[in-house]
């Protein structure tokens, strides 16, 4: 898709103020409203205004965009990176609207995910608004627990109505067998309350970054074990890694390549816990030498085997 220059929809610069923006769309609002512009494009040059309007007038999407764009011009093929917006501090609900597949590339599935607001509202007291964040930790976090430091990013307005970004550190404990895409929660670190309520909650989404070792997929782990072709024809025991140590896995006989066997138990130690899968890969040993092209030689001779026989050609 193309990359959208919000700040060139609404005519403004980059250092723009809050005032700038609110007046800026204002205009362009009034200008081309369905009701009073009646030319070809206008409701489509209205919707897109909005949008611009929607991700510029709030600092936490307008510093999030403005960290994913800064290498981009309007035009140009735009994909979001994986977990881009991981270590932003988001708060409150998602704005309702129409939007283009741009800004939901963005923000979209972000939102769709994440804990809204949840308020009580007396005359003189209201609760604070709940926070949520992404944050990357490395699967060994998931399958021991760990207390980690975190350093989260959160945008606010200065004086002169400027975005600006301080980071904020926290002390994290992460459970033990939590799951990728599970959000864990921070009591009272979101928004303080007004007139004596209680603070918001900060929600934190976990993300694994990539294991050298295993691919996560829910709560199982996938594991690619090299083995010889004698092994997998004619059954073998090997050993293999596991999260909790080493094991002896049996292999049966005639076991094909990219065959799977179950490990029960051994993946993320959640409730009930995850199964780990060991994935066969057939590793052949080179023809590097003389001796080894002989025994290939061999086998080409005494055993016959056609790989191609079922093609029918």
């Amino acid at each position: 898709m193309e990359f959208k220059d919000y700040y060139k929809i609404l005519g403004v610069e980059r250092n723009a103020t809050e005032d700038d923006i609110k007046r800026a769309y204002r205009k362009l609002a009034r200008t081309y409203h369905p009701d009073i512009n009646k030319e070809a494009g206008a409701e489509a040059k209205f919707k897109e205004i909005g949008e611009a309007n929607d991700v510029l007038s709030n600092p936490e999407k307008r510093a999030a965009y403005d960290q994913l764009g800064k290498d981009y011009q309007a035009g140009q093929d735009f994909r979001p990176p994986p977990n881009w917006d991981a270590g932003f501090e988001f708060s409150g609900r998602p704005a309702e609207g129409e939007f283009s597949d741009f800004f939901e590339s963005i923000f979209g599935a972000a939102r769709a995910q994440r804990p809204g607001r949840t308020q009580t509202h007396t005359t003189f007291r209201m609760r604070g608004e709940d926070h949520h964040a992404k944050i990357i930790v490395d699967l060994q976090d998931a399958l021991d627990g760990a207390t980690r430091t975190i350093t989260l990013r959160v945008p606010e307005v200065d004086d002169g109505g400027h975005v600006l970004v301080r980071d904020k550190s926290l002390t994290v404990q992460i459970p033990k067998g939590v799951t990728d895409g599970q959000s864990i929660r921070l009591k009272g670190q979101g928004s303080p309350g007004i007139g004596g309520g209680p603070a918001g909650d900060l929600y934190l989404e976990i993300r694994f970054k990539p294991d050298s070792l295993y691919r996560v997929v829910g709560k199982d782990l996938y594991f690619d074990l090299p083995i010889a072709p004698w092994e997998a024809a004619l059954g073998a025991s090997v050993k293999m890694p596991t999260p909790a140590g080493a094991i002896m896995l049996k292999i049966p006989p005639g076991s094909a390549h990219g065959r799977e066997l179950r490990v029960k138990g051994r993946g993320i130690p959640a409730t009930p816990p995850g199964d780990l899968y060991a994935v066969l890969k057939i590793v052949w040993p080179p023809a590097n030498n003389e001796k080894a092209r002989q025994v290939y030689e061999e086998m080409a001779k005494e055993l016959a085997f056609d790989p191609r026989a079922g093609l029918g050609i």
